[in-house]
């Protein structure tokens, strides 16, 4: 017995890209060297082991010479943003492409750590100082990760405490986003605050091969879905960069286990809340409306929005307004023409018109 995966005909993955080498170093380079060094940076990514893949196999997907592929390595090694290993002493075509962290190398670069001194010394090369703990305050993402790592904790973290979090984007590959990430998850779920057990959670993603976060927070789905769907809520409504409150984490689970709610129906509701400060009690507020009016899909949600069509206006049978049949004196009237003929009806007629005239011709002879 056995257990797999059925894969896909089509790669429909995805492949997260830095800014800053699309800000940086894609304008210096032609598109050939740019083309290789996404397809070489994607396979690193898949990191699928039943799959080989050499500059041969670039070379062929790209429709280029491998002379090509060999130029853009070497080109893309002399603007320092990777490393070529050699695996065969004497064979310069036959090496691994390392692909460094171009987020690290910003920060390195701008905090002064990797010069010519630093790189001479055989021991501890890479641990920072008080002097470069004061230069990494001035960049934006240092300083956003401290803030937001003292607000995490309810405290301010000391100058060692520090030097200790920015050893680990050294020791660890991890980005400030995902150290930031770390203590969250270490105060929210766990409720330890304590520097060491950060690192431990960092250690244990570092060993798993977890260093961005979209792939911590698929392994956060798999193993703690409430902290997963935490995480997913608070994002979307602009609010991950705070620890969720208890009353918040409770109106959450309220959603997913006495609502039944879906996650996609949860994340409209997201979408509604246009306030300029978003909150979890507002969304709550939709998600409450809907469950009272039975609605479980985005279908249903659909179809409440849809206008109402107007009501037929028609004018029927059923609905015209009809005189009343109130009975009046008139209705007693009996016509006198009833009782005659037509010729005598004529006859009367002539006769009353003859008497009219007499009177009207007498009336002139007096008045004359």
């Amino acid at each position: 017995m056995s257990f797999f995966l059925e894969t896909t005909d089509m790669d429909l993955g995805d492949t997260p890209i830095e800014n800053i080498f699309i800000n940086d170093y894609m304008p210096m380079a032609n598109g050939t060297y740019v083309k290789v060094y996404l397809l070489g940076y994607k396979y690193a990514h898949d990191r699928d082991e039943k799959i080989e893949v050499n500059n041969a196999t670039i070379a062929k997907h790209l429709d280029i010479p491998l002379e090509d592929v060999l130029r853009a390595w070497e080109f893309w090694e002399d603007k320092g943003i990777i490393e070529r290993i050699k695996l065969e002493e004497g064979n310069k075509f036959n090496y691994k492409v390392r692909f460094l962290n171009l987020k690290q190398l910003y920060i390195k670069n701008n905090i002064g750590v990797l010069n010519k001194e630093h790189a001479n010394k055989e021991v501890d090369t890479h641990k920072y100082n008080t002097y470069d703990l004061v230069d990494a305050n001035k960049v934006p993402a240092i300083n956003n990760m401290f803030n937001t790592i003292d607000y995490t904790i309810r405290r301010q973290t000391v100058p060692s405490e520090k030097q200790r979090i920015l050893n680990w984007i050294y020791d660890y590959n991890m980005n400030p986003d995902v150290i930031e990430e770390a203590f969250a998850y270490g105060v929210e779920r766990k409720g330890i605050r304590t520097i060491s057990y950060i690192e431990g959670i960092i250690r244990n993603w570092y060993d798993k091969g977890l260093t961005n976060m979209e792939a911590i927070l698929e392994d956060i789905k798999q193993y703690d879905e409430k902290y997963y769907r935490y995480q997913k809520i608070m994002k979307a409504l602009g609010l991950g960069k705070r620890p969720i409150k208890k009353d918040e984490a409770e109106l959450i689970d309220k959603w997913f286990g006495e609502y039944k709610f879906t996650m996609e129906l949860v994340l409209e509701a997201c979408e509604r809340d246009k306030n300029p400060t978003p909150s979890i009690h507002y969304v709550n507020g939709i998600l409450k409306s809907w469950n009272e009016k039975g609605i479980k899909t985005i279908e249903d949600i659909e179809l409440l929005d849809k206008p109402k069509e107007k009501k037929d206006t028609k004018v029927t049978k059923t609905n015209i307004r009809r005189p009343s049949n109130t009975v009046t004196r008139f209705h007693n009237f009996e016509q006198r023409s009833d009782k005659y003929t037509s010729e005598e009806i004529n006859a009367r007629v002539e006769e009353i018109a003859r008497r009219k005239r007499q009177a009207y011709n007498q009336k002139a002879k007096g008045e004359a």
